[in-house]
């Protein structure tokens, strides 16, 4: 095996390109799993990034060596306020794709949220609603959350879209009208020891050259003017730089989405049965308070940022096994 050129990055540099600019702090989700029941089911929740614990536990992992014996590994703790269930949108389906046919929020919304979104009751349209059911291919749970419920400054609320999925849509319908204006806790709709994938925007890094952003080799020292940039763009023919040679540009910032995060532990700061903030609070994020979550590994994201929660869509195991928590070092 040949070695590596300099005008040459990494292996797999390109799994993620272009490497722009996420247009916005939120992280959108554009495809949820099948859930094989009657019962309709909200797929997605969100939380606030606070900080890192290790979290000691009993492996529970068949057919590995460390099976059954004492595990360390790193946790994420999320603050989850709870979210609020604004509205219930309709999606139908042809040649062109997904159309939205209806909005409708509930009518008593809180008044933060009524007040920052400028959102007016729809008086009727519930029941004008149910008449366009027939063509209505996916249903959607329009939910709130606010920043300020887990602590922080920001007064705006994200707004999201959460898909309904379970039974037919009419039931699907049903259970978000039954929804309208309530609050939705994280323990309403995950359970400890299963997995969620994590969307969010990662860490921003600015304008980064070659040699950081792709992993480009330096050239050799006094080789040109430069050390820290490529030998070559390309060949004369054609006359312009090709997609795969690497360039500099913005690194950070992206919008990703990881897979398989196991929850490990879901409580309340209330109960006090764990303890889970370290002596004055979190170092960029202060005392965590009200419900939380710690996720097994890193989470992508700098702290205070939002990250989405939902339900697995790969590898989801028929059983869920909750997993043996021993301790959590702060």
């Amino acid at each position: 095996m040949g070695a590596r050129k300099h005008n040459q990055p990494r292996r797999g540099s390109l799994a993620y390109s272009p490497r722009g600019r996420a247009k916005s702090m939120e992280a959108r989700i554009r495809a949820w799993p099948e859930v094989n029941s009657e019962e309709p089911k909200i797929l997605a929740h969100c939380g606030f990034k606070a900080g890192c614990v290790q979290v000691v536990s009993i492996d529970d992992r068949e057919k590995t060596p460390n099976a059954g014996k004492q595990l360390v590994s790193l946790g994420t703790v999320l603050v989850t306020p709870p979210v609020t269930v604004l509205g219930v949108r309709g999606y139908s389906k042809n040649v062109d794709g997904a159309h939205a046919e209806f909005d409708v929020y509930a009518k008593d919304l809180p008044k933060n949220i009524a007040k920052e979104l400028n959102i007016k009751s729809n008086d009727g349209a519930l029941e004008e609603a149910e008449k366009h059911l027939k063509k209505i291919k996916e249903i959607f749970a329009i939910v709130a959350v606010s920043p300020r419920a887990a602590g922080l400054e920001q007064k705006k609320p994200y707004v999201f879209e959460a898909a309904v999925k379970g039974g037919d849509v009419e039931k699907q319908f049903a259970h978000v009208k039954e929804q309208l204006g309530k609050e939705i806790k994280i323990d309403q709709i995950f359970e400890t020891g299963a997995s969620v994938d994590v969307a969010a925007i990662t860490k921003g890094k600015g304008w980064q050259g070659v040699i950081q952003r792709w992993g480009a080799k330096k050239k050799q020292r006094k080789s040109r003017k430069t050390v820290r940039e490529l030998g070559s763009l390309g060949p004369i023919s054609p006359q312009y730089v090709m997609y795969t040679v690497p360039r500099a540009g913005q690194m950070g910032f992206h919008q990703r989405i990881e897979y398989d995060k196991r929850i490990l532990i879901m409580g309340n700061t209330e109960n006090n049965e764990i303890k889970i903030n370290p002596e004055g609070g979190y170092k960029h994020f202060g005392l965590v308070k009200g419900d939380f979550v710690i996720l097994k590994g890193s989470v992508p994201g700098t702290y205070r940022r939002l990250i989405k929660l939902r339900s697995q869509i790969r590898n989801a195991p028929a059983k869920v096994v909750k997993p043996n928590i021993l301790e959590v070092v702060v």
